[in-house]
C-alpha cells in the first residue's frame, strides 16, 4: 500500500464515519407537546447555593397524566390545590436543622396556560421541601 492510498483510506473512513454519526439517532428534548399536554407543564431544577448556576439538569413535571417526577402525583396534587402556584402549597409544619447549605429552586412553563416563573432560594432543602411540598423532591429514579 502506498502513502497515497493510505491517505485516502483514512478520509475515507472519516467521511464514513462522520455520515454514521449523522444517521444516529439524538435524545429526545423535553417537549411537553409530544406527551399529548400542550398547557400544564413545568420544568424543575434545584441548584446548589444561593443562586441560580444553570447546572442542575431540569426534570419534566406533567400532570395530565402525572409523570416525568419522581413523585409526579403528589406534586402534581400539590399545584393543584394552589392553581398551579408554588408559592401557594401551604406550608408543612416540621422540624429543620438550623444549618446553612443554601439551596435555589426554579421553574418555569405552564400551568392551564398560564405562565410560570418560579425560584427562590431557601436555607437548606428540608426548609425548600417544607416549603413546597413534593414539587421539588426531584431525587430518585427518572420514572419511565
Amino acid at each position: 500500500m502506498t502513502y497515497t492510498s493510505l491517505k485516502a483510506v483514512r478520509g475515507a473512513l472519516l467521511a464514513a464515519t462522520a455520515f454514521l454519526a449523522c444517521l444516529a439517532p439524538t435524545p429526545a428534548q423535553a417537549d411537553p407537546d409530544s406527551r399529548g399536554t400542550s398547557d400544564t407543564w413545568l420544568v424543575l431544577g434545584v441548584d446548589q447555593g444561593e443562586t441560580r448556576t444553570g447546572t442542575a439538569p431540569g426534570r419534566l413535571l406533567l400532570c395530565d397524566p402525572p409523570q416525568g417526577h419522581p413523585r409526579a402525583i403528589d406534586a402534581c396534587a400539590e399545584l393543584t390545590a394552589a392553581d398551579g402556584r408554588i408559592a401557594g402549597i401551604p406550608a408543612r409544619d416540621t422540624y429543620c436543622p438550623m444549618v446553612h447549605a443554601p439551596v435555589t429552586a426554579h421553574a418555569y412553563g405552564e400551568w392551564r396556560g398560564r405562565p410560570v416563573e418560579y425560584t427562590e432560594t431557601f436555607s437548606n432543602r428540608c426548609l425548600m421541601e417544607a416549603r413546597t411540598g413534593s414539587v421539588f423532591v426531584l431525587d430518585g429514579p427518572q420514572p419511565s
